[in-house]
């Protein structure tokens, strides 16, 4: 994920990037956008040939090794531990709702059976096994969505790139055999591993806007198979036409800390942020810092009051394992979950957007108020169009007394909030 040269890319890129023309979503499709948008936590899963080096997702070009040498990594690769119905299992007892695995990333590793290229994990690895087609069959038996990741740019391929540099002037030989070969991959994933809930583009960053990606091909191609498949670019753009999600990396909606969505308008699409548990997209064996429990738990809260999903990353070892510290993470978002999983699913954003002290999720006539940073047992509430009829602490249903003024709502507490999240439930 991380990237070079990003600040000159943007800054030269202006043009708009054609995208579906005439776009208008299925029943089906406004149905699924519904329920992605009600599922609000996903896990994101990078993992590839690149854990082998245990130095991250971009391993090739920050060591600077040649792409010749860097694709043997794959007759070495053999995951023997791999367990798809471990791996859902594991990540369902975290809360998830839904899983988006790279189909491929930037160093053009297929980790699923591909007619089109030889460089995949059935043809070019030992281990012989379609990774992607197990996991879906483990996630559609335990009512898991999963999503594709789907890299735009390939380092070893000479039709996308000649020189294997990021943001490199050489763009390959003829990008129309390159796009061809994305539509026929893309057309794999979409019909041979079921229900496929998303296809989660990355990459788009490294040509900018003013390449024409074709992408009025490509979203064309996945509506015309999968209607209901929701189509989600990180591109770091305003959403383009034929999206049905729009992405924000390391940043929740509005907000710029991470440097990629300076300038990025808020779609009315559904919206999703994705972030890393520690501070890796793929496996890097160096990499301890991991998140606590409470900064990865405030985080989803964070990102349902903004009305946004979390796709949370994790690495997988190089034997197919996840790390343990992962697992005991989501181990803990699963049981704060267990508790106020229904202030955060199928909730939207609240009508009282981001403060010092939290956030508001919203269902119907709840306005659930999470309390994450207060010093005080009084809180004050900006709510104005609406009558609160009742108060109370939602894990114990316990009364909470209020004052209802013209200018909002004061909460009069017994104690000073100390929890990871104390939540309000206020009905109206």
């Amino acid at each position: 994920m991380k990237r070079y040269l990003l600040g000159l890319l943007l800054a030269v890129a202006t043009l708009p990037t054609m995208a579906q023309k005439g776009y208008v979503p299925t029943k089906e499709n406004l149905e699924n956008r519904k329920i992605f948008q009600d599922n609000k936590f996903g896990v994101f899963i990078h993992w590839g040939i690149y854990s082998m080096l245990a130095d991250g997702e971009w391993a090739m070009l920050q060591k600077n090794i040649p792409f010749d040498e860097y694709s043997k990594l794959a007759r070495g690769f053999d995951p023997s531990k791999f367990d798809a119905e471990q791996w859902v299992a594991d990540l369902k007892a975290g809360g998830a709702k839904y899983i988006c695995i790279t189909s491929r990333h930037h160093d053009g590793f297929s980790m699923f059976d591909t007619k089109y290229s030889d460089y995949n994990i059935v043809k070019g690895s030992p281990f012989k096994r379609d990774v992607l087609k197990e996991l879906a069959d483990a996630c559609h038996k335990h009512g898991m969505k999963l999503h594709f990741y789907y890299s735009l740019l390939d380092w070893g391929r000479t039709d996308y790139n000649v020189d294997g540099k990021l943001a490199s002037k050489s763009y390959g030989s003829d990008y129309k055999t390159y796009h061809q070969f994305m539509l026929n991959q893309l057309k794999e994933l979409l019909t041979n591993y079921g229900d496929v809930g998303a296809i989660w583009f990355d990459g788009a960053w490294d040509k900018g806007k003013t390449f024409d990606w074709k992408f009025d091909e490509i979203y064309a191609l996945i509506h015309s198979i999968q209607p209901g498949c929701l189509v989600i670019n990180n591109h770091h753009w305003a959403a383009l036409e034929g999206e049905d999600a729009q992405a924000f990396e390391r940043d929740l909606p509005g907000q710029n800390a991470a440097g990629y969505s300076h300038g990025v308008e808020i779609s009315q699409l559904p919206l999703e942020t994705c972030e890393t548990m520690n501070t890796s997209w793929g496996y890097k064996i160096t990499d301890n810092n991991y998140k606590s429990d409470k900064t990865l738990i405030q985080y989803l809260i964070k990102a349902a009051g903004n009305n946004a999903n979390l796709l949370m990353n994790v690495g997988p070892r190089p034997d197919g394992t996840l790390p343990d510290v992962a697992v005991l993470r989501f181990g803990a978002m699963g049981q704060w979950l267990k508790l106020y999983g229904e202030t955060i699913f199928g909730t939207r954003g609240g009508s009282i957007g981001q403060h010092k002290w939290g956030v508001t999720t919203q269902k119907g006539n709840k306005l659930y108020v999470h309390i994450l940073d207060l010093q005080d047992k009084a809180l004050f509430i900006p709510l104005t169009d609406k009558n609160v009829k009742s108060a109370r602490v939602f894990i114990n249903k316990k009364t909470v007394e209020f004052v209802q003024r013209k200018e909002g709502v004061l909460v009069l507490l017994d104690t000073v909030p100390d929890d990871v999240d104390y939540v309000l439930e206020l009905d109206f």
